[in-house]
């Protein structure tokens, strides 16, 4: 449980890690126990007024979860407010090294299978326990993916989190998830959905630790589902049933070939110098990017599957921080 709030005087802002539309983010340390941690202070939109709905989201949802791979909230911190205006405030959590976007742009060369093993069996737990708490998180990417300095790694970022129901409900929006990492059925118009969209995202991100490069790094989302057909074929009601019912679907033609050349882009061996995945692997990467959602690998069998019980075992990942740390370019996903 998140603590009561304390005075934001108990902390000393060292420097500031980064910003998004809701939040802004802080290396600080906590004084009375030199203690070095993360301050991310509630940003409201522009033009709005009263406490963020997006946080209060946020907050809730990690209320309810604690694992080792979820970034926990450890208490709320309110600074003072001055001419009648409230006081900022501020989320502490853990500091972390980076984030894995940067820190998978900082590798020198792309991870053995025992590396990319050792990632996302940590993402698959964390996922596996939030979809068991009956929450699912709506953006997963590399860049909502922290790494301490100790290579674990943590989910973040919970604004888009909603708690879901089962039968699913049809009232969501299917105007979540970054581009690069949402599934067809969001691109489609789907609003009656459920974790299989993080699963999805799972797969994006365990193939782009693979290849150190996105898999499907569309502009806009027609060419983003151009590049998933390309890749996995163009659906059919045979292999997708209901696809053509969806509301981006009705009287939509889709070219291409519908054949599936996802293997072509993860051989089963090294000799052709591409980065390769063997076949339990290969098994469970297909499982989480199937274009029929109700096909794809259930959360529950994530951390059963046999990748992860056969060679090659999971091992450290080298990670290089300074490396990462020189990263420009940071693309927009």
């Amino acid at each position: 449980m998140v603590s009561g709030c304390g005075p934001i005087s108990d902390y000393s802002i060292l420097s500031k890690i980064d910003e998004g539309t809701f939040g802004i983010v802080y290396r600080a340390l906590h004084k009375p126990s030199s203690t070095a941690v993360a301050l991310k202070q509630v940003k409201s939109p522009p033009g709005s007024s009263g406490f963020p709905t997006q946080a209060l989201r946020e907050i809730n949802v990690l209320l309810s979860l604690k694992h080792p791979c979820v970034l926990p909230v450890s208490c709320m911190v309110v600074g003072e407010g001055g001419g009648g205006e409230p006081g900022k405030v501020y989320m502490v959590m853990e500091v972390m090294r980076t984030d894995l976007k940067r820190a998978v742009k900082g590798l020198p060369e792309v991870m053995s299978q025992g590396e990319a093993k050792t990632v996302i069996r940590q993402l698959c737990d964390a996922v596996s326990y939030m979809h068991s708490k009956w929450f699912f998180h709506r953006d997963l990417k590399t860049a909502n993916i922290l790494v301490h300095g100790t290579g674990k790694v943590c989910v973040c970022d919970f604004g888009l989190a909603r708690r879901y129901d089962a039968p699913l409900r049809g009232d969501y929006t299917p105007l979540v998830v970054t581009l690069w990492y949402r599934p067809p059925e969001l691109l489609l118009g789907e609003t009656t959905y459920g974790p299989a969209v993080d699963i999805w995202s799972l797969g994006c991100i365990f193939a782009e630790l693979l290849t150190l490069d996105v898999l499907f790094p569309g502009q806009g989302e027609v060419n983003q589902l151009k590049r998933i057909w390309d890749v996995l074929g163009v659906p059919t009601e045979e292999r997708w049933p209901g696809f053509g019912s969806l509301p981006n679907s009705l009287g939509a033609t889709f070219k291409g070939s519908r054949a599936n050349k996802l293997r072509s882009h993860f051989p089963s061996n090294s000799y052709s110098g591409k980065t390769y995945l063997n076949d339990s692997g290969f098994e469970l990467l297909s499982g989480m990017l199937n274009v029929d959602p109700k096909q794809r690998i259930k959360s529950e069998d994530l951390m059963g599957h046999r990748y992860f019980r056969e060679e090659p075992k999971a091992a450290e990942v080298r990670w290089d921080f300074e490396r990462a740390d020189k990263v420009t370019g940071y693309d927009s996903d």
